[in-house]
This record gives structure tokens, C-alpha cells and sequence, in this order.
């Protein structure tokens, strides 16, 4: 479970991806619309980090990284990058889950990386308070 788009040899669509995604798919569509309409990113389709990552979309505003989604079977990833200071100010209001998820970040600078696997609406939702402090 959780597999990626790795044949680099076969460029997906979007809507490969969603469907990819399985029944959270649904989720996948609606950050899609939360990047486009709220932060009002471009998105790129590209093959970025190697074999081991795969496809993803990479959404950037005025050329600034905001996130990587990687489709998964059953899921899809989020890759985000935040200051310490901004992942300090949205962890009271946060899930367990994402709580745990900003634990275990891969330390970067005065900040850090996750990744972070949604699956369902509350992951959803937390990942878009993340996004806000973009």
C-alpha cells in the first residue's frame, strides 16, 4: 500500500494522479483547489527528487516552493518545509498525528522538512493550517 508513480518513463496527468489516489482522491482535489484559490500557486507536474520519490505536483507562488504532493496508492504525501517558529505556532491547534509528523521532521536550517501522508479530512485540515503559514 502507499505505492508510488515511479516509471519515469510514463509522464501522468492530474487526473491519473487523483485517481491514483483511490478514495482519497476526493482529498487530493480539494488541496489542489485550496493551493490554486487560497494561496494561489502555479502547479508543475515533475519527476524532482529521484526513484525513490516519483511523480508529484509541485505547487510554487512567485517561484517559491510551497509543497510537493506525491500520489500514493490509497493516499497521497506532502512535502513542506516550514520555519521551527511556524511549526511552533499551529502545534497547539494540531492533531496527534501531525503533531507527531512535526516531531520527527528532518531538521533544516532554523526549521524543517515533513512528510506527511493524508488519508483522511483531518489530515487534510491540518495540512492546510501548515500551508496558511506559507
Amino acid at each position: 500500500m502507499y505505492e508510488r508513480l515511479l516509471d519515469k518513463s510514463i509522464r501522468p496527468n492530474i487526473s491519473n494522479m487523483i485517481e491514483w489516489c483511490g478514495a482519497s482522491g476526493i482529498l487530493f482535489i480539494e488541496l489542489e483547489q485550496f493551493m490554486k484559490e487560497v494561496k494561489h500557486a502555479q502547479s508543475e507536474i515533475r519527476f524532482p527528487y529521484g526513484n525513490s520519490y516519483g511523480w508529484c505536483v509541485t505547487y510554487r507562488r512567485n517561484k517559491k516552493l510551497l509543497c510537493d504532493i506525491f500520489p500514493e496508492c490509497g493516499a497521497f504525501n506532502v512535502m513542506l518545509r516550514l520555519s521551527d517558529d511556524s511549526f511552533q505556532k499551529a502545534y497547539p491547534s494540531l492533531t496527534q498525528y501531525t503533531q507527531e509528523q512535526i516531531d520527527a521532521k528532518y531538521p533544516c536550517g532554523s526549521g524543517g522538512w515533513i512528510h506527511y501522508r493524508i488519508t483522511n479530512k483531518e489530515h487534510l485540515d491540518d495540512i492546510m493550517k501548515l500551508l496558511e503559514l506559507k
